[in-house]
């Protein structure tokens, strides 16, 4: 833990490092408690977590390359312009129709707006690129449609169209300033 600690500090995410004490406390005490409550619990739970583990492993470490690989090819000026702190309104339409575009879950997503955050990309863009991914996200639209029907996924589409461009804004205005 003292390697972990010291390694997040140098890269100031000190907030990842809270999220995972809290998720090792919770993991840790349910460890325990299926101990005491007997049967081997704790066991079966250790194997469909070793299992869910390799499921997500190759996902994670694809999306992690991808997090890091689109901003250091993107040439720095081309994302300030598109998407950067003084690309206004165009930047959060861009965010907000990237986030449709993205596949994947959150492994997906986190990665690529963490990254694009640190090289330049502005707040009001990727809260309304994640808000798109939320909301959008053209990759589920399929299965909403044969599960829910088409008519129920337009309704849904036409009501939450504009909530990523409004996130967006909200975000510039709390946090940006302009």
């Amino acid at each position: 833990w003292v390697w972990f600690f010291i390694m997040n500090k140098k890269k100031g995410t000190s907030s990842m490092l809270v999220s995972t004490l809290i998720m090792a406390a919770l993991a840790v005490s349910l460890l325990v408690f299926g101990y005491i409550k007997g049967g081997g619990q704790h066991i079966t739970g250790l194997n469909a977590a070793w299992k869910m583990m390799l499921d997500i492993l190759p996902l994670l470490i694809f999306a992690m390359i991808v997090g890091s690989m689109v901003p250091i090819l993107l040439p720095k000026e081309l994302l300030v312009k598109w998407v950067g702190g003084e690309s206004g309104i165009r930047g959060i339409l861009v965010g907000s129709v990237a986030g449709a575009l993205t596949p994947g879950g959150p492994f997906v997503s986190f990665p690529i707006a963490a990254s694009l955050l640190r090289s330049g990309a502005s707040i009001s863009a990727m809260v309304a690129f994640i808000t798109g991914w939320l909301i959008y996200s053209l990759s589920r639209l399929p299965l909403e449609v044969g599960i829910l029907g088409w008519k129920f996924t337009l309704i849904r589409v036409a009501s939450t169209f504009f909530f990523p461009p409004i996130a967006g804004l909200i975000a510039k205005a709390l946090f940006e300033g302009k």
